[in-house]
């Protein structure tokens, strides 16, 4: 990501004699350095609209992916509407005064304030927004508001040509995870390729002994194996080795996988192990069921935060107690297992009630560490999101075999929400049923993250004790 900074003033006003200039150049040079982006200033400070597309193309020449304007003094309109015109995604920016008696010397608030509103007469701004900053350049706020922005269009350049990889195509009835990859696209840049599931097969029987038991070996020393058989471990390390040997070779940045019933049937396993290995070991995002928006949401939560999140279900509410469970029986990185810390189990549904019992793949179990968490999920092509905070509340018993923890104190989008409230939301709005978890509370950057993008935001919608169609609307 590179920023663009565009200096404007009328020159009767004097930003260079209150240092504006060198004080907000000096703090997004040490903002983008944090934040491992790029910073460009317009040498020319632009008057009129046609000095301004001058400056605008030599952005462009430069690769700026962000513009923001800096209202040092009084700028004229024709400099704002160029800038709110143009293709790119921008900001802008005043300073107080530097004193607040005499004669004004700056006036570049109510430049800021003309200045959005002439945005708003050219641009769609619930599709293409302009984000606005007030603050002094050493203001910790207004360092925070530029942060946020930095990193959701980080996350929006993210996907931007990434590559999702399909293997075995959609779970069987799982219609809810559907979707266009025309839209994708489209919409976000993603490009989806799909492989047939005997090319995983095919690849993992073919995977040299010495490397698969090398893996086997890491992973033993990463968890605990308990009561997984060797045979199972060795076709957990086979399927986490071939997939990532597919990922490298087709530049995906994350897979989805149908994990059922293919794999169970020819080979009697289930790879939500090696899909917690490819995520804890080699940072390898993976979506069961052949989930691809979920793929999608994992490439944001690892762009914003730096990690792999979970893919989770909501699986048990408790409305008495108000905790919600959230579960998954397959995949999950571990580092966020408890001081209990995490194992490598037997899948507890694959097999169960036979002679042999549940003896057919492995899954990690663990519980999670108590802490705020948020909980989000992009749906409808990419065209909406959803998401809330809670926090992790462990309680005992800790919930069902696998990777989970009990979640109470919920927000959406700002909301104080109750349990019903987060069940009623979810339900109304039908979103599809894989959330993915991070630690942290991370929903700013996620709304600006989807409002750049011009996505729904998904607001949260109260449990009512009858039926109300608005609820669908």
């Amino acid at each position: 990501m590179k920023i663009g900074l565009i200096r404007a003033s009328l020159p009767s006003y004097f930003p260079e004699k209150h240092g504006i200039w060198h004080a907000a150049e000096a703090a997004l040079v040490a903002l983008c350095e944090s934040e491992g982006v790029t910073f460009y200033v317009a040498p020319d400070i632009p008057m009129d609209g046609a000095q301004t597309k001058k400056v605008l193309d030599d952005c462009a020449a430069r690769g700026v992916d962000f513009i923001l304007l800096l209202h040092g003094g009084f700028s004229m309109g024709d400099v704002a509407r160029e800038v709110a015109a143009s293709r790119f995604r921008c900001g802008f920016w005043s300073v107080p005064e530097p004193v607040r008696t005499g004669d004004i010397q700056l006036n570049n608030f109510v430049s800021l304030n003309m200045s959005m509103s002439i945005a708003r007469q050219v641009r769609d701004l619930s599709v293409n927004p302009v984000q606005w900053y007030h603050g002094a350049p050493d203001s910790p706020a207004l360092l925070d508001r530029l942060r946020t922005t930095v990193k959701a269009i980080k996350a929006v350049m993210a996907l931007d040509g990434a590559r999702i990889g399909v293997i075995g195509g959609l779970a069987m009835t799982f219609y809810n995870m559907e979707v266009s990859t025309s839209e994708l696209r489209k919409r976000l840049g993603v490009d989806v390729a799909h492989h047939d599931m005997h090319e995983l097969m095919d690849r993992m029987a073919a995977l040299e002994v010495n490397r698969v038991s090398q893996e086997v070996t890491a992973m033993a020393q990463a968890a605990q194996v308990d009561g997984v058989s060797d045979a199972q471990m060795s076709l957990t390390a086979r399927a986490a080795l071939a997939l990532l040997d597919m990922a490298q070779a087709a530049g995906y940045g994350a897979l989805a996988v149908s994990d059922w019933p293919a794999l169970q049937v020819n080979l009697g396993m289930h790879p939500g192990a090696a899909f917690s290995w490819l995520e804890e070991k080699h940072h390898l995002p993976v979506t069961s069921e052949g989930d691809v928006l979920g793929a999608v949401t994992q490439l944001i939560a690892t762009s914003i935060t730096g990690r792999v999140g979970y893919v989770l279900d909501m699986t048990e509410p408790d409305l008495d107690a108000g905790q919600l469970l959230m579960w998954h029986g397959g995949g999950g990185p571990l580092y966020l297992a408890d001081d209990q810390g995490a194992k490598w189990i037997n899948h507890p549904m694959i097999g169960r009630s036979t002679d042999t019992g549940p003896i057919y793949g492995a899954i990690s179990d663990l519980v999670f560490k108590d802490g705020p968490v948020s909980v989000f999920r992009i749906a409808r092509n990419a065209g909406a999101y959803f998401g809330m905070t809670a926090n992790i509340a462990g309680r005992d018993p800790s919930g069902f075999a696998g990777c989970r923890g009990w979640l109470d104190t919920f927000e959406i989008d700002g909301e104080v929400a109750s349990l019903e409230d987060v069940v009623a939301t979810v339900m109304a709005h039908g979103l599809e049923h894989h959330f993915i978890l991070v630690p942290g509370d991370v929903l700013g950057v996620l709304c600006e993250f989807a409002s750049w993008l011009g996505m729904d935001i998904l607001g949260c919608i109260p449990m009512r004790g009858h039926l109300d169609r608005r609820d669908f609307t």
